[in-house]
């Protein structure tokens, strides 16, 4: 099922980083705006935090949801963001 961005387009970075630690993910290293999270399993995810409280584009949420965490529709209303 493919997911619905459209309810996602008011996370913010603050958002986006306490689900990557609800999930397991831990904070590995930053450069500049942009902080880097591993998961034992191998993923990393790259969240570029220019202000706390901006929200993403759309391309950039599916690039971090999809391609980088791998997370399922499932997985997101299992960690509170949808």
């Amino acid at each position: 099922m493919a997911i619905d961005y459209r309810r996602l387009r008011s996370l913010t970075g603050r958002d986006l980083i306490a689900a990557l630690v609800r999930d397991g993910f831990v904070f590995v290293r930053y450069s500049g705006s942009h902080q880097r999270y591993g998961h034992p399993d191998g993923r990393r995810v790259t969240v570029a935090t220019h202000a706390g409280g901006d929200t993403f584009t759309i391309k950039t949420l599916q690039s971090i949801i999809e391609t980088q965490a791998r997370w399922t529709e499932e997985d997101l209303q299992r960690l509170r963001l949808l």
